[in-house]
């Protein structure tokens, strides 16, 4: 989807369209959540701190957001695709993978079924999405991002070699501030440069993810379209108006926090075996800790306890903190795991 959040709140508020807008706290130390492409413009993206949005672009309109009903709008969005396929692997509310090889419909070209989503997307929610259409995720995903707002953009096999050698750096999918500084390093700056190193070399530099590096620089992926995707893990965070310095109020806001995430985990129906904390530095420096069980639980004292240890002994409070985030991952279902019991 293009600029979602933004977009869905121009939508519903026609005074606001055509503004450069925001969606976010309102607060100083809030960030930008989503950016419309009029506040784009003056270089606003998402995560962005708000106050440096508003330097950026004195007015700026920001709103807060309204996740109920981007998760309506997004349910909406899902319909669609599965009107065409069960192969729909949603990476977020506004952006999905589909596998449309062999589709209800038995149109026989991916390109006319993006045109036919695009269309039927904007019907049901006077919105509009960019889409990628290729022989693989990398690509497709590569591609859903070259002409938005409003594109459609399709890599043909024929042209994927010319391609991938001519894509820059940047753009490849996985490639953040800190992995684009070492490419860069190596002289890398398009794929092309990419393909010059071996498999062994990259994975010395890079680690497992330089076997990634080494195929799609060569327009391979092999991954599939998975229609279920697990969740890994739940987290909690909050950022504070002014910095924590205070042991006793760090572990009070942990402990609520705690709660929280507890609640959602027992909502859910699940337990999870690794906790997680997370703070960030007012140099935004943000370390993170964990802790790994022998076992699956959603106890809000065990998990609290562990949260508590971890922030003790590794949190310097001298410095302050402006945030304090919990998390569960390796994530399990009570069910599964009671299953799993009564087979041992």
């Amino acid at each position: 989807m293009d600029a979602f959040f933004a977009s869905v709140e121009q939508r519903d508020a026609p005074e606001l369209r055509g503004k450069p807008l925001v969606v976010g706290g309102k607060s100083r130390r809030s960030v930008v959540a989503a950016a419309s492409y009029e506040a784009r413009v003056y270089g606003i993206f998402s995560a962005m701190p708000m106050a440096l949005a508003k330097q950026k672009c004195p007015h700026l309109v920001v709103v807060p957001h309204r996740f109920d009903v981007y998760k309506d709008v997004s349910r909406q969005i899902c319909d669609v695709f599965r009107t065409y396929t069960d192969l729909v692997e949603p990476l977020s509310l506004d952006e999905a993978y589909l596998d449309v090889t062999e589709n209800k419909m038995s149109i026989g070209s991916a390109t006319n079924i993006g045109k036919e989503i695009k269309a039927l997307i904007y019907q049901k929610t006077n919105l509009t999405c960019s889409a990628g259409i290729s022989v693989n995720k990398f690509l497709a995903k590569i591609a859903s991002d070259l002409n938005k707002p409003d594109g459609l953009t399709v890599i043909k096999p024929h042209e994927v070699d010319a391609f991938v050698k001519e894509l820059a750096i940047e753009k490849f999918f996985g490639v953040g501030k800190a992995t684009l500084a070492k490419m860069h390093k190596l002289g890398v700056h398009k794929g092309e440069d990419l393909q010059q190193f071996s498999e062994i070399q990259l994975v010395k530099v890079f680690g497992k993810v330089g076997r990634y590096y080494y195929k799609v620089c060569r327009g391979l992926d092999d991954r599939l379209v998975k229609p279920s995707r697990e969740r890994k893990s739940i987290s909690v965070e909050r950022t504070f108006e002014q910095d924590i310095k205070e042991e006793s109020e760090a572990l009070e806001i942990i402990e609520k926090l705690t709660k929280r995430l507890a609640g959602t985990l027992k909502t859910q129906e699940l337990i999870g075996k690794t906790v997680h904390l997370k703070w960030r530095y007012p140099d935004f420096v943000t370390p993170t800790r964990s802790k790994t069980f022998s076992f699956y639980t959603d106890d809000h004292t065990l998990i609290f306890q562990a949260l508590k240890n971890l922030a003790v002994h590794n949190i310097d409070l001298i410095k302050g903190v402006r945030l304090l985030g919990v998390g569960v991952s390796n994530l399990n279902t009570i069910k599964e795991v009671k299953q799993l019991s009564l087979d041992i």
